[in-house]
Parts: structure tokens; C-alpha cells; sequence
């Protein structure tokens, strides 16, 4: 699996959601993208990702 732009192994099947929480990205604060398309926040704890996907995760933060 490619998260953006690195390679990086899928340790097991999980969700999209299992992969976020499971990597300290606050569910609440993140914007995905799999294999060219925005995934939707009400589909990231349905949407099973694969070794062949392609993942851009960002992260907003507050500030000003």
C-alpha cells in the first residue's frame, strides 16, 4: 500500500478507520483519498483497504 507516497505494508485486513486510529490520526481532523477519490467520513469504518491501494491522508490542523 502506498500512503502519501510512501510504501507501506498493510499489517492485516482493517478499515479505513481502523488504519487512521490505529496510526494517531484524529478521525474528526482527516481528509482521505483512495486510489484517486475523496472516501467519505461516513464510509471510512465500512471501506476495507487492500495491499494495492494508494492512500493520501491529510490532516487538518487549527492555528491562525
Amino acid at each position: 500500500m502506498i500512503v502519501n507516497g510512501v510504501e507501506k505494508p498493510l499489517p492485516r485486513p482493517m478499515t479505513a478507520q481502523e488504519y487512521l486510529e490505529e496510526n494517531g490520526y484524529q478521525i474528526a481532523r482527516v481528509a482521505m483519498e483512495r486510489n484517486g477519490r475523496i472516501l467519505p467520513k461516513a464510509s471510512f469504518a465500512e471501506t476495507m483497504l487492500d495491499d494495492g491501494d494508494t492512500l493520501e491522508i491529510v490532516s487538518f490542523v487549527g492555528g491562525g
